[in-house]
């Protein structure tokens, strides 16, 4: 069997067996997006030899040897077995036990139809967030691939513990006032239980908007729908503004993933910064306090 290691220029550096199946039709780059670096049929000099080419060419280097991954659709992590199908990874336990077993195997990855996943301390908690369990084998449970593959692509999931604590609070408090938990109200899909902004990803993608779509066009939907919003509120009609502020967000959600930045990543930059402004309301709007000018402190002088 040979083995490639392909470079996507500003994304990744791999290995695979299969190029066309893992990097143009799993992937969904086309020849000429990306390069052959090396082929052999030795998995052993190639597993290092990606190592020390992501780390030659900048790229964050995988904790664990391609060797080492198994492609099989049962693939043994310790003491665990993830059945490992086109939709879906199941876990061996039930929900309440899942925990331990993923903390057990921290360092362990698969490769799904939808791109590598891992078992890091990030993405456990990933995992218990939207795991299910088994409709058909009482004990089990599993993900969806494609959100938990969505999931690595957007999230950085090597960060420890001590990291995402402090991002993780922050985004508590903002998801509690974006979406209060209320009857009506949610964080998690009505329809699937995923988080809303891995459900309108989801959405968009199977509709071809960020393969073909285009941050321009975003924009004017945006526009065209913050004008809905305005004409709704100039008639006090507060359903047509709910549902004019719910396209807003959908629209700035895929806009965001077409410039390659997760919704969830601008919501918390722009939190970092008002977090600490300072301000004053007048006349019904939030003006924030603007550092004093030399010329403002001559004015104030004057006026003294």
């Amino acid at each position: 069997m040979t083995y490639c290691i392909y470079h996507i220029p500003g994304v990744k550096i791999g290995v695979t067996n299969n190029v066309k199946n893992r990097v143009e039709e799993q992937q969904g780059y086309e020849p000429g997006e990306y390069e052959i670096l090396e082929m052999s049929d030795d998995i052993d000099y190639i597993s290092k030899r990606e190592l020390y080419l992501q780390e030659r060419y900048g790229y964050r280097v995988d904790e664990q040897l391609y060797k080492e991954i198994f492609n099989n659709n049962f693939i043994n992590l310790y003491n665990m077995k993830v059945n490992v199908t086109d939709m879906t990874s199941t876990f061996p336990c039930p929900i309440n036990k899942l925990k331990g077993q993923l903390m057990d195997n921290i360092g362990k990855s698969w490769e799904t139809n939808y791109g590598d996943v891992m078992i890091t301390e990030s993405s456990i908690k990933w995992i218990l967030n939207n795991a299910k369990p088994s409709q058909y084998t009482a004990g089990r449970c599993y993900v969806y691939n494609k959100a938990f593959a969505r999931w690595f692509d957007n999230n950085d999931p090597h960060r420890t513990t001590t990291q995402i604590a402090g991002v993780d609070k922050d985004l508590d408090r903002i998801n509690a006032k974006l979406f209060p938990k209320s009857k009506d109200c949610a964080t998690a899909c009505d329809d699937c239980g995923e988080e809303i902004f891995e459900c309108i990803r989801m959405w968009a993608d199977e509709r071809g908007l960020y393969d073909k779509g285009d941050p321009k066009t975003q924009y004017i939907k945006l526009m065209e729908e913050t004008g809905e919003i305005g004409r709704a509120i100039l008639k006090e009609d507060h359903d047509e503004i709910v549902d004019g502020i719910g396209d807003a967000v959908v629209v700035l959600t895929n806009l965001a993933e077409l410039i390659g930045v997760p919704i969830e990543e601008c919501i918390q930059s722009a939190y970092n910064v008002i977090a600490k402004r300072k301000g004053k309301m007048i006349n019904g709007t939030f003006v924030k306090e603007e550092p004093m000018t030399s010329w403002g402190r001559m004015k104030s002088r004057k006026t003294l």
